[in-house]
């Protein structure tokens, strides 16, 4: 009996959540050029995002290649199309698997840091002391972290993409034997730099939007407690990936469908 105040209770609840993620991310849009003027800021934070994320996402990016050449490898010679083994694999990775993988692994790596140190500082009521001293915290610390996680974010999707390319070469061409000039001509030529990678492209800013937004709300909306830090690390996690999952799914039939 008690089942629909209930359901109608975590109803108002959700879309209360909505509507302040909603306003978050509006204020911080309109904090954004603010960043622009700080862009020592916004390069530390790219230092800080990016680089630290480096060394796994290329270390991903190149045993994706790896695996994904062998399974397309072993798909494709059944049909005696194992010539266009470089265009799937790069079909693959720039449309799909580059922007969508990058996404997951930065909201696992970057994300968490993001909303770890926002939480903190806000523990620690050091947002509190900038407002004291007429310092807008947003404009001085959330913003440059906006801005530098999209950089980051595409620069990263770049990079995993092309090392997966690089990892397909060595298991199609080196390892398997396939003609190289097969591998990479088949891939000049059917890869349309504007519908293919700028799709792509356009899937990482959006991936790094929803990832940083997130990671950066989490952080804002804990609660300033260690139990309330970890568990905002935990939804930033969760919410980032079925943000980028639906998103993903939603830009594909925009983009694709059409072609």
């Amino acid at each position: 009996m008690n089942l629909l105040p209930l359901l109608g209770a975590r109803a108002l609840l959700a879309m209360r959540s909505f509507g302040r993620a909603a306003m978050f991310f509006a204020d911080l849009m309109a904090h954004l050029p603010a960043a622009f003027g700080r862009f020592g800021l916004v390069v530390h934070q790219v230092h800080a995002v990016g680089n630290r994320s480096l060394v796994i996402i290329l270390a991903s990016g190149l045993a994706v290649g790896f695996v994904l050449a062998l399974q397309m490898y072993y798909a494709l010679v059944t049909f005696g199309a194992s010539e266009t083994l470089g265009l799937v694999v790069n079909l693959s990775l720039v449309r799909e698997l580059g922007p969508v993988v990058t996404a997951l692994l930065f909201a696992g790596r970057a994300g968490t840091s993001l909303t770890a140190e926002i939480g903190l500082m806000k523990a620690g009521e050091q947002l509190a002391a900038m407002e004291m001293m007429a310092v807008d915290p947003r404009a001085r610390v959330l913003a440059p972290r906006f801005l530098g996680g999209m950089i980051s974010m595409h620069l990263l999707a770049v990079l995993f993409s092309a090392i997966g390319i690089f990892g397909a070469w060595v298991v199609g061409v080196v390892l398997i034997g396939l003609d190289a000039g097969n591998f990479w001509g088949l891939m000049q030529a059917r890869v349309d730099v504007w519908r293919d990678v700028g799709n792509g492209v356009l899937k990482s800013f959006v991936f790094g939007v929803v990832c940083t937004a997130v990671a950066l709300y989490q952080g804002d909306e804990t609660e300033a407690t260690p139990e309330g830090v970890a568990h905002a690390t935990t939804r930033t996690v969760v919410v980032s990936s079925l943000g980028v999952l639906g998103m993903d799914f939603v830009l594909t039939a925009l983009m694709f469908s059409t072609q």
